[in-house]
């Protein structure tokens, strides 16, 4: 946990466009909603349960469950490579600098055991990922999407595959879309607002570290300034607890409502007060500016739910191993 909180909470924002891109077979062949409903009908009533337990216990892990999903699903598709443990061959996914602050694992073990004992060697770890973001989600607030199932868990976790396929957080707008398009997402998908909404919605939970935003508050240039798209009475708050070459404390995303699946982020972000350096570039680009300020007009925003259930479902279906591909693993952190 110590390791957790000293390096840079990755940033989801960009994450979901993914969802729309060319990565492997985007397409879900093979997935379907209700896909246990014969051979392990009690499945996601069984993760509800586990995740509402763990939630209720620490509800930051609300945003760690969510974030696991987002994490496998950029490095190899949503086959579970995430939770795989190192082998002697090298380091896994979760070693990387990268990953290092990924937390939530114990949470998918208890519900993969507890599925186990009703529906043995039936349900994916990937699976089990999915529905435990849409979980985690809901049970913060948000609101309720079908998750097509039928993934199966894939057999390869390599740590130097983190660099090349994460995003990094201090992306302007024109890098965000050439990060996109090298994924083989179109200027018609970076054009359609849910999918940027869907983005901005994994920030409406969660936090980033003081080391996070560092460069951003007193060495943006290389010339120790702060950034001035950042609101100048938000930076010096943000200051008095985050000092040059900081790597604590930690901030909430959301600022007031980190815990609760809102579109209060849209407002923050319209007021100069988003805390990421990628959340300020979505001013920047007249598509995503507009999205934002419409969202901004309402606590709920207009269509929040909708648009970010229906990104999930798309970014659920990235590079997934159907039929007889991969494996069912009996334990998620170890191949079988």
């Amino acid at each position: 946990m110590a390791v957790q909180k000293r390096v840079v909470s990755i940033f989801l924002i960009q994450l979901v466009l993914l969802a729309v891109s060319g990565f492997n077979r985007v397409n879900g062949a093979g997935l379907r909603t209700g896909y246990y409903d014969e051979s392990c009908p009690d499945a996601e009533t069984i993760a509800l349960k586990t995740i509402r337990k763990a939630i209720s216990k620490d509800v930051t892990l609300a945003a760690a469950l969510l974030r696991l999903h987002f994490h496998d699903c950029f490095v190899r598709g949503c086959e579970a490579s995430v939770l795989l443990n190192a082998t002697k061959e090298g380091g896994a996914e979760k070693d990387g600098f990268l990953n290092l602050s990924l937390r939530g694992f114990d949470v998918i073990d208890d519900v993969k055991s507890a599925i186990e004992k009703s529906c043995p060697g039936v349900v994916s770890c990937a699976d089990i990922l999915a529905l435990a973001a849409r979980d985690a989600v809901q049970l913060t607030g948000g609101l309720f999407w079908k998750v097509e199932t039928g993934r199966r868990d894939g057999r390869i976790s390599l740590s130097k595959e983190i660099d090349a396929n994460l995003p990094f957080s201090n992306f302007n707008i024109t890098q965000l879309k050439q990060n996109f398009a090298s994924k083989g997402l179109t200027k018609k998908d970076l054009k359609r607002s849910f999918f940027i909404l869907s983005l901005l919605g994994a920030h409406t939970i969660g936090s980033a570290s003081c080391f996070t935003i560092n460069t951003r508050l007193y060495n943006f240039t290389g010339r120790s300034d702060t950034d001035p798209a950042l609101d100048p009475t938000f930076a010096s708050e943000l200051k008095k607890k985050c000092k040059p070459g900081g790597i604590l404390p930690v901030f909430e995303l959301d600022q007031g409502s980190s815990t609760i699946s809102d579109a209060q982020f849209y407002k923050a972000v319209r007021q100069n007060r988003g805390l990421l350096i990628s959340d300020a570039a979505l001013l920047d680009d007249h598509a995503t500016r507009a999205y934002v300020k419409r969202q901004s007009k309402s606590a709920a925003g207009a269509t929040f739910g909708r648009d970010f259930g229906k990104s999930m479902e798309k970014m659920g279906r990235i590079g997934v191993l159907t039929g007889s591909e991969g494996e069912i693993r009996q334990r998620c952190a170890f191949v079988n």
